[in-house]
């Protein structure tokens, strides 16, 4: 993705890498369902374990990117999201959360700028980045 003239002073990450990211998440949400409620439980029919993994998705990914800079599927594809005017002050939890929910309604991340970076992203005032980006941002 690209730069300053498209609203962020630094390169956003590829797609190919967030979905990615997004498909890590996503299994691990789902392992951690079934190993709460168990695989017959996971695969019956009428099963609520598919809303349990999407919760799973939200919270875990809102937590670990205020905790850590990114969701344990950012962590391992290497990626971050920082505060996309630069700034050192830390994400805010809830703020986060929100953009977790954004993305978890399929269409914000859908609706993207040139810059890459989607209405969750816009709305909460970040972007996802490399590590590599990350690093040469100082962080």
């Amino acid at each position: 993705m690209t730069s300053a003239a498209a609203g962020t002073p630094f390169e956003t990450a590829t797609w190919a890498r967030r979905i990615a990211a997004l498909l890590v998440d996503w299994l691990a949400s789902t392992l951690v369902v079934i190993a709460f409620i168990g695989l017959e439980d996971y695969a019956a029919t009428g099963s609520p374990a598919p809303a349990y993994v999407l919760v799973v998705y939200v919270v875990e990914s809102a937590l670990l990117t205020w905790a850590a800079g990114g969701s344990f599927g950012k962590l391992a594809t290497r990626l971050r999201v920082v505060r996309a005017d630069l700034g050192t002050r830390p994400l805010n939890p809830f703020v986060l959360l929100a953009r977790q929910v954004g993305i978890a309604l399929v269409i914000p991340p859908l609706v993207y700028r040139p810059d890459g970076r989607g209405l969750h992203d816009v709305m909460a005032g970040t972007a996802t980045v490399t590590l590599q980006t990350y690093r040469s941002l100082g962080r």
